[in-house]
C-alpha cells in the first residue's frame, strides 16, 4: 500500500476504533449493571441493551449535536452513545442526586436536555408522539434538525405507532423512526403478534421511504442512518429503518425468558456485533487483540470510577419530595 493510501484510511480506522470502544463501553456497562442488580446494589427494573449496541452507535454516529433522539425503556445503549457521561448515567441507576436525572428516573428514565436526549420511556411506544410533536417544533420554527426516535418491534401494534407513521408523513416531519426488531416483543414471538413481519414494508404503507437493515453490523447501520438522516435534513420528510438485531439478555432482569430456545440466542451470538468489528479491524491490522484489551482495561477503569462515584454520592433529602412537582397554586 502506497504512503497516500495509507493516510487515506487513517481517519477511517480512527473512526471504526471510535464506533468499537462506544460499543464496547455500552457491553461493560451493561454487564456491569447484570453484576450491580445481582448483588442488589441497583433496583427496580432493568432491561440490558447488550446485542443491540450497533443499533444506537451507527444510529448516534450520523446524527449532530443539534438533532434530537427520543429513547425506550432499554435505554443505557442511546444514552451512552449519544454522549451522556457514564458517571452521571452509572449514577442515576443508583438513584443518586448526580445522575442524569437527579436519581428520579432511574433505569427507564434516563434525560439530558442539553445533548437533546428526550429521554428512556417506560410506555411500549410511548417516545413516538413525542418524537413527531419534537419535530413538528422544529419544521414549524424553521430549525434544521433531525429527530430520532427509537422503539422495539412491539410498539408496531401499539395505536400510536399508526397515527404518528401517519402524522409524520402528512406533515412531512423530520423524523427518522428507528424501529429495533429484536423480534421478541417482551416474551412474545413477532411471528406470533404480527400478520406481516416485514416491519419496513408496514411503514412504507404510510408513503416513506423505509427500509431492513442487519442490526448486528455497526457499519452498515451507519451507512443506512447517513443516508436516511441526509435525506432527512434535506427535505425529504420522515424515513423508517428496520434495524434488525438481537438481544442476548433476557428482556428485563426479571424475565426467566422461557419463551425462546438457548440454541437460538447461541446462533445469534455468533453475530456479536462488538467481536464482529473487533474482528474486522484486528484482520485488516487495524486494532491488535492488544489494542483491544488495552481499550477494554481503560473502560474497565471508568466504570470502576464510575461505580465509586455513585456509591459516594448523596440521595435526594426527603424534605425535596416535591421539588419538580407541579401543583396549582391554592385560589
Amino acid at each position: 500500500m502506497s504512503t497516500a493510501a495509507a493516510k487515506a484510511l487513517q481517519p477511517r480506522a480512527a473512526h471504526q476504533r471510535d464506533l468499537l470502544r462506544q460499543m464496547l463501553a455500552i457491553r461493560r456497562f451493561e454487564d456491569t449493571c447484570a453484576e450491580l442488580y445481582s448483588a442488589g446494589e441497583i433496583r427496580g427494573f432493568v432491561h440490558l441493551y447488550i446485542g443491540e449496541e450497533a443499533v444506537a452507535v451507527g444510529v448516534s454516529a450520523a446524527l449532530t449535536a443539534d438533532d434530537s433522539i427520543v429513547s425506550t425503556y432499554r435505554d443505557h445503549g442511546h444514552a451512552l452513545a449519544r454522549g451522556l457521561p457514564l458517571d452521571s448515567v452509572m449514577a442515576e441507576m443508583y438513584g443518586k442526586t448526580t445522575g442524569c436525572s437527579r436519581g428520579r428516573g432511574g433505569s427507564m428514565h434516563l434525560f439530558d436536555v442539553s445533548r437533546r436526549f428526550y429521554g428512556g420511556n417506560a410506555i411500549v411506544g410511548g417516545g413516538l408522539p413525542l418524537a413527531v410533536g419534537i419535530a413538528l417544533a422544529d419544521k414549524l420554527r424553521g430549525d434544521s434538525r433531525v429527530t430520532a426516535c427509537f422503539f422495539g418491534d412491539g410498539a408496531v401494534a401499539e395505536g400510536e405507532f399508526h397515527e404518528c407513521m401517519n402524522l409524520a408523513a402528512l406533515w412531512d416531519l423530520p423524523v427518522l423512526f428507528c424501529c429495533e426488531n429484536n423480534l421478541y416483543a417482551m416474551g412474545t414471538a413477532l411471528v406470533r403478534a404480527q400478520a406481516q413481519t416485514d416491519l419496513a414494508l408496514r411503514a412504507g404503507s404510510y408513503g416513506m421511504p423505509a427500509w431492513p437493515v442487519d442490526g448486528m453490523d455497526v457499519l452498515a447501520v451507519e451507512h443506512a442512518a447517513r443516508s436516511a438522516v441526509g435525506a432527512v435534513r434535506a427535505g425529504g420528510g420522515p424515513h423508517f429503518l428496520e434495524l434488525r438485531t438481537y438481544r442476548f439478555r433476557a428482556h428485563s432482569m426479571y424475565d426467566p425468558e422461557l419463551y425462546r430456545d438457548k440454541s437460538e440466542v447461541q446462533e445469534w451470538k455468533k453475530r456479536d456485533p462488538v467481536a464482529l468489528l473487533a474482528g474486522r479491524l484486528r484482520d485488516s491490522g487495524e486494532c491488535t487483540d492488544a489494542e483491544f484489551q488495552a481499550m477494554s482495561d481503560e473502560l474497565t477503569a471508568e466504570i470502576d470510577a464510575a461505580i465509586a462515584a455513585a456509591r459516594a454520592a448523596p440521595v435526594e433529602p426527603v424534605a425535596d419530595l416535591t421539588r419538580f412537582v407541579y401543583h396549582p397554586e391554592p385560589k
